[in-house]
């Protein structure tokens, strides 16, 4: 499981899930000074469930070592729900005015480009299998 490379991707990609998950979206400042902070799950409820998909997904798809396919699709989707994630996010960002966000805004950013990178692991290695497979083949039928 370890040595693989996607296995890294996917780990990276947990842990940027789950500092997403318990770290602040962003800070505003009231008239009165005051600073109120929002995190990330209880700023919109939509965007919690959203979170909560993509946690899922790289989780399964960083414990799914055993079926390359199934992991790459996850990987996969996962990319894909990171990327939507961060268009959301820079939709907050252009339109909202006010609150001040945080270094965390890029954090789909980089699980999108390290669920691709696990993905195209994923099918390279599937590939490799399969062409093993094709090599055994051909010697199992010049023995007989």
């Amino acid at each position: 499981m370890w040595q693989r490379i996607q296995t890294l991707y996917l780990a990276i990609s947990v842990g940027l899930v789950l500092a997403l998950c318990f770290g602040t979206a962003y800070s505003v400042a009231d008239p009165d000074g005051m600073v109120k902070v929002s995190y990330w799950q209880l700023q919109k409820p939509y965007f919690g469930i959203l979170l909560g998909i993509l946690t899922a997904l790289v989780w399964l798809a960083l414990v799914g070592f055993k079926s390359l396919i199934l992991q790459m699709r996850l990987a996969t989707l996962g990319a894909i729900v990171a990327l939507g994630m961060q268009g959301w996010l820079a939709w907050m960002y252009f339109t909202w005015e006010g609150p001040v966000f945080g270094w965390s805004v890029i954090f789909p950013l980089i699980i999108c480009i390290c669920n691709f990178l696990a993905a195209r692991s994923c099918f390279q290695d599937q590939l490799m299998v399969e062409s093993a497979m094709r090599v055994r083949e051909r010697r199992r039928r010049s023995k007989k």
